[in-house]
């Protein structure tokens, strides 16, 4: 079959599966959409287009099974009926099981298949799911849409940014169609164009939380490193040297020691990202140079990382309450301090580097020196020849703060500034090659 007569069919179907009493549109209320598919996005497909006024026809390999899962109003056949009862259809099943359509192809030609699948990890696949299926069905129209939103949204309505579909194919009026068909369920379509997008769109999903990865991945190893090493300093060295069993410190005093070494470790990382971005736009002389790929990625976490700072601090200052009143007085108000400078970052977070989170980070730094500065000259709080945590956790803190404090001095602040605003290297370079032509004309040599 031709591309026009694909086309024409999709026009004539355009006339069965659009209710609401639209203009040109016959037979709303007996509008009928196909499901291939029998799992819970399925059920939750159905449930919503049956809310929205439309006739749902499930098609199963199994029906009898499939009974009992579905409202009372679908309509649940095998798939060669289902199949013949509409010329919408939504391909609710994974990629793998594509191909056990095959014996259908006769019947779908000409139907629009929107295929609602998603991958397990980004780019899992060379094609897109849905350029695989329009592979293996030519005759038919394949569009891609209704894979970013959750079962929980289809059965109980869109909510905020769970409202947006996003929607491509080749075929314009198909997509148009579906386009409609996704404002008439109540949510947000978005026009990707061509099937080309559906890769995109099928990562789309997989990307929720990615930026999260990394740093949930750092704070955890931090969190082991500094236990650990709090563990080997404060129950096994006092249990070999004296044998004194300090176990009973393992559930609080252990855990108190590590939570403010990792949360102003990792409140470091976020600043020292934005340090080494500027040394190498200093480097380069220019801010349209890209960064390498890994401080691409440090920076694009940052706020992540500041995040998890905060729940590291919020933690500490909870486990330090639970300690006799008399040590914990000290350092409850540092605590709050510094919790609450956090959350005036967090709550006015931008792209460009935070003066409240240095004054965090210094609150912070002054909050460790209060806590250790006596134990950095004692010899008994170098266990096993190993500095003591608060010395540790410094290391950073005083790299950024050093850091910052290089960036500020005039000569480099203002060089900084004059990239940021698109100024080149090459720029002084061109100017003084200008300069030197016309302050020597008699060296021009014409060629």
């Amino acid at each position: 079959m031709d591309s026009i007569s694909i086309m024409r069919n999709v026009k004539d179907a355009s006339e069965t599966f659009l209710p609401n009493g639209m203009s040109g549109f016959k037979e709303a209320s007996k509008a009928t959409i196909g499901i291939l598919g029998s799992g819970d996005f399925a059920k939750s497909l159905a449930i919503r287009f049956i809310r929205s006024g439309y006739a749902v026809v499930i098609g199963s390999r199994n029906p009898k099974r499939a009974v009992g899962f579905f409202p009372p109003l679908v309509e649940i056949v095998h798939q060669e009926d289902a199949v013949m009862k509409t010329n919408l259809i939504f391909v609710a099943m994974h990629r793998e099981h594509y191909t056990s359509l095959w014996d259908l192809k006769h019947l779908l030609v000409g139907k629009i298949l929107v295929d609602v699948s998603n991958n397990v990890r980004i780019n899992q696949y060379a094609e897109a799911n849905a350029e695989y299926l329009a592979s293996l069905f030519p005759n038919s129209t394949v569009v891609k849409g209704f894979n970013v939103i959750s079962a929980w949204a289809l059965q109980f309505g869109p909510k905020d940014a769970n409202r947006q579909i996003y929607i491509c194919s080749n075929v314009v009026e198909a997509r148009q169609q579906i386009i409609e068909l996704a404002r008439q369920l109540d949510f947000i379509p978005v026009d990707m164009g061509t099937l080309a997008s559906a890769k995109e769109i099928e990562n789309m999903p997989l990307h929720l939380f990615t930026l999260w990865k990394g740093p949930v991945l750092v704070a955890i190893g931090l969190s082991i490193f500094f236990y650990i090493y709090s563990f080997i300093r404060d129950i096994v060295h006092p249990y070999v040297k004296n044998k004194q069993s300090d176990f009973y410190k393992i559930p609080i005093e252990i855990v108190n020691k590590t939570l403010p070494v990792v949360a102003i470790t990792l409140l470091s990382l976020v600043y020292l990202a934005g340090l080494l971005a500027s040394a190498f736009q200093l480097n380069s002389g220019t801010k349209y140079r890209r960064f390498p790929t890994w401080l691409e990625h440090w920076l694009q976490c940052r706020k992540q990382l500041g995040l998890l700072s905060f729940f590291f601090a919020s933690v500490h200052t909870i486990y330090s309450l639970c300690l006799p009143m008399r040590r914990s007085e000290r350092y409850f108000f540092l605590n709050m301090a510094y919790q609450q400078v956090h959350i005036n970052i967090e709550n006015s977070w931008n792209e460009e580097e935070s003066t409240l989170g240095y004054v965090a980070l210094l609150i912070s730094t002054f909050h460790v020196l209060i806590y250790g500065w006596k134990r950095a000259f004692e010899e008994q709080y170098y266990r096993f020849y190993t500095p003591p945590n608060f010395m540790l956790a410094l290391i950073l803190p005083f790299t950024v703060i050093i850091g910052k404090l290089i960036l500020l001095f005039p000569c480099i602040n203002r060089r900084l500034r004059k990239i940021r605003k698109g100024w080149e290297k090459s720029q002084l370079t061109n100017d003084t090659s200008t300069i030197l032509l016309q302050a020597s004309p008699e060296r021009v040599t014409v060629m």
